[in-house]
C-alpha cells in the first residue's frame, strides 16, 4: 500500500528511494519483526487460554524423558509469522506484481492447511470421535495441488510475457525465462525445459520444502533460526535474478518483477527474528504446521520463480539434511529392522548423543549460516 501511495505521492516517479525493491525488502525486515514482537505476547496468552499446547510424542523413550518439559508449550504461534509476513507485504510491496500477489495466495493456502493439521492434532483429545491430525496422503493432496497451480500461473505467466517481448523485439535477455533451469557451478543454464518438467519440479520443490522444514521444527528455535539464514541468502538472490545489469554481469537470465520477491523474503526473515524473540530457548511458542508450512512453500515459491531451484539445495542445506535423515532411517529399518540413527530427524540423534539443545541449535544456525554463504558464493563460482 506504501509503494502505490508514495508512486501516486511522485506522480509514478518510481526513481525515489523507496521505489528500490532491496530498500523496501531491508524495511520488510524491520516491520515484520515488529508485528511479530508486539503481537506475541496476547497471541500466546490465547493460545494458552485456549489450550492449544504441544504434547512431544516420540518413538523413543529417552526422547520422551527429555521433552517432557515442553509438554503444554503453546503451539500454533506459526500464525504470528504469517500475520507477519503478509502485513509486511501488503504494506511494502508493489501488488500489482503478479508475483507478489502469487506468493500470498502460496502463503495463505500453506498457512491454512498447517492450521487445520495443528488445530485437529492439538485438540484431538479434547473431542472424543476426533482424529489426530491430517493424514500424510492428505497433506501432500493439498501441497501437490499448490504445486501445480503455481506450475500453471507462473508458466503461462511466462509464456504470456515472452510473447510480449517478442512482438515488441526487446532484448531477450528481458524475457522471463520460464523454461531456464540455472545449475549450480555452470555458467550456462539449461533453456529447454518442458512444460511437464517444470510442473514436476514445481510440485517436488514445494511439497519437498515445505515438508523439510516441518521436520527441521523439532528444537527451540531451530527452524526459525535456520529459516533466516535462508530467506536472507534469497533476499539477495531475487534482487540478482530480478536486475537485467546484475542478473546478466553474473550470468544469469533476468526475469522481471522476480526482485519484487525480495520483500516477500525480507518479510519472512523479519517474521522468523521476531519469532526467535518467544521462540529461543527455553521457547514460550511453538510455530507448528502454521508457520512450518508456509515458510518452506514460500521459500520453494521463490527458488521456482527465479529458476533456482539448484541453488535451494545449497541454501536450505540444513532442511536438506534433515529431510534425508528420515528417509534414511525409514528406509534402513525396513531394510534391516535396525536403526540408522538415533533417532529421525537427526538434531534428535545429536541430542541424544549428549549434546545439550542449545549446542544442538547453535551447531545448526552455523551450518545454516555457511550453506547460505556458500551459496551466495556460488553465483560467482559458475
Amino acid at each position: 500500500m506504501l509503494y502505490h501511495f508514495f508512486y501516486w505521492l511522485t506522480d509514478g516517479n518510481v526513481n525515489y528511494a523507496y521505489g528500490s525493491p532491496w530498500f523496501r525488502a531491508v524495511i520488510a525486515v524491520l516491520v515484520a519483526f515488529v508485528i511479530v514482537w508486539a503481537l506475541g505476547p496476547p497471541v500466546i496468552r490465547k493460545l494458552i487460554q485456549f489450550k492449544i499446547g504441544d504434547r512431544p510424542e516420540f518413538d523413543h523413550a529417552a526422547l520422551n524423558r527429555m521433552t517432557q518439559a515442553k509438554e503444554n508449550t503453546p503451539t500454533m504461534g506459526g500464525v504470528l509469522i504469517a500475520v507477519a509476513i503478509a502485513g509486511a507485504v501488503l504494506l511494502l510491496a508493489d501488488l500489482s506484481n503478479f508475483y507478489t500477489t502469487l506468493g500470498l495466495f502460496c502463503l495463505v493456502w500453506l498457512a491454512v492447511l498447517g492450521g487445520v493439521d495443528d488445530w485437529l492434532k492439538l485438540t484431538a483429545d479434547r473431542r472424543a470421535g476426533t482424529r489426530d491430525g491430517l493424514r500424510l496422503w492428505e497433506k501432500l493432496v493439498f501441497q501437490v495441488a499448490l504445486g501445480v497451480m503455481l506450475a500453471i500461473f507462473i508458466y503461462r505467466y511466462g509464456a504470456v510475457n515472452l510473447e510480449e517481448v517478442r512482438y515488441l523485439d526487446v532484448d531477450a535477455y528481458y524475457s522471463p525465462n520460464y523454461n531456464v533451469l540455472n545449475i549450480p557451478f555452470y555458467k550456462h543454464a539449461l533453456t529447454t525445459l518442458s512444460m511437464p518438467a517444470f510442473y514436476i519440479i514445481a510440485v517436488i520443490v514445494i511439497a519437498g520444502t515445505s515438508n523439510a522444514v516441518n521436520l527441521t521444527d523439532g528444537m527451540d528455535g531451530l527452524a526459525s533460526g535456520c529459516m533466516a539464514m535462508t530467506s536472507l541468502a534469497f533476499m539477495v538472490l531475487a534482487i540478482v535474478i530480478g536486475s537485467h545489469d546484475l542478473s546478466v554481469q553474473l550470468g544469469f537470465r533476468d526475469i522481471q518483477g522476480a526482485d519484487e520477491l525480495a520483500v516477500l523474503c525480507g518479510a519472512v526473515l523479519g517474521a522468523c527474528l521476531g519469532f526467535l524473540w518467544y521462540n529461543a530457548y527455553p521457547a514460550r511458542v511453538f510455530m507448528g504446521d502454521t508457520g512450518a508450512l508456509p515458510l518452506g512453500g514460500l521459500m520453494g515459491y521463490v527458488a521456482i520463480v527465479t529458476r533456482l531451484e539448484l541453488w535451494l539445495f545449497i541454501v536450505g542445506g540444513v532442511f536438506v539434511i534433515e529431510a534425508v535423515s528420515v528417509l534414511l532411517q525409514i528406509s534402513h529399518y525396513k531394510t534391516t529392522g535396525r536403526r540408522l540413527f538415533r533417532c529421525a530427524p537427526l538434531h534428535h540423534h545429536y541430542h541424544l548423543a549428549g549434546l545439550s539443545e542449545t549446542q544442538v541449535v547453535m551447531r545448526f544456525w552455523l551450518l545454516a549460516a555457511l550453506f547460505a554463504a556458500f551459496a551466495l558464493a556460488t553465483i560467482k563460482l559458475r
